[in-house]
């Protein structure tokens, strides 16, 4: 089996996360897209009482796909949500020597700061998604050469992200960029992000 990672946040799941890994699964042939929800991310400041909410966020956006999965990996072991422990257990479970992982420019340009990167290199093959308008391939080849193994999607940048979605609902602006109508039904029943 062809396993791909999607680990983030998720706060919360838009219908932008769902093209990237429909994307991923079209153009990579990839069996299955593992949605891994981050318990508690070492680089966002994110309110734990929303952890719960936000996997079962991811539960709702992907239930109709069923080449994606949803796994409480990073809930079930607690702390911090730290990539390369993540990584470490689905080789166990699921006897990959390197796992396809997408990830976003933003990210992406960051890696080095990540729990035992070095060691987590090793074991990843990135697919580097863009999160700008513009950006410059050659700014991240010196990645390449100190050992990262990735590649870039050729998908357009779609200029949507979780921040917006949440000031969106912060201003009463509602949930137009979500599209998710499911996640965005849970949002409202659980006055998620000052909903009512």
């Amino acid at each position: 089996m062809t396993l791909c990672v999607f680990q983030g946040t998720f706060n919360p799941i838009h219908k932008v996360h769902l093209k990237v890994a429909e994307y991923a699964l079209e153009h990579y042939r990839f069996d299955k897209i593992l949605f891994i929800p981050a318990y508690i991310p070492p680089h966002k400041d994110v309110e734990s009482e929303l952890a719960q909410h936000r996997l079962n966020m991811v539960k709702l956006a992907i239930e109709n796909n069923k080449h994606f999965e949803v796994s409480d990996i990073e809930y079930r072991r607690n702390g911090n949500s730290y990539t390369y422990l993540t990584i470490l257990e689905l080789r166990k479970i699921y006897g990959e020597d390197k796992i396809n992982f997408l990830i976003g420019t933003d990210a992406f340009e960051k890696i080095e700061t990540w729990y035992e990167t070095d060691k987590l290199k090793e074991l990843l093959h990135f697919i580097v998604f863009p999160r700008c308008d513009k950006f410059e391939k050659n700014d991240f080849e010196y990645l390449r050469l100190k050992g990262y193994d990735f590649e870039f999607a050729s998908m357009d940048y779609i200029d949507v992200s979780s921040t917006e979605v949440r000031d969106n609902l912060n201003n009463g602006k509602g949930i137009n960029n979500l599209e998710i109508p499911k996640v965005a039904e849970y949002i409202k029943e659980h006055g998620l992000y000052k909903m009512a």
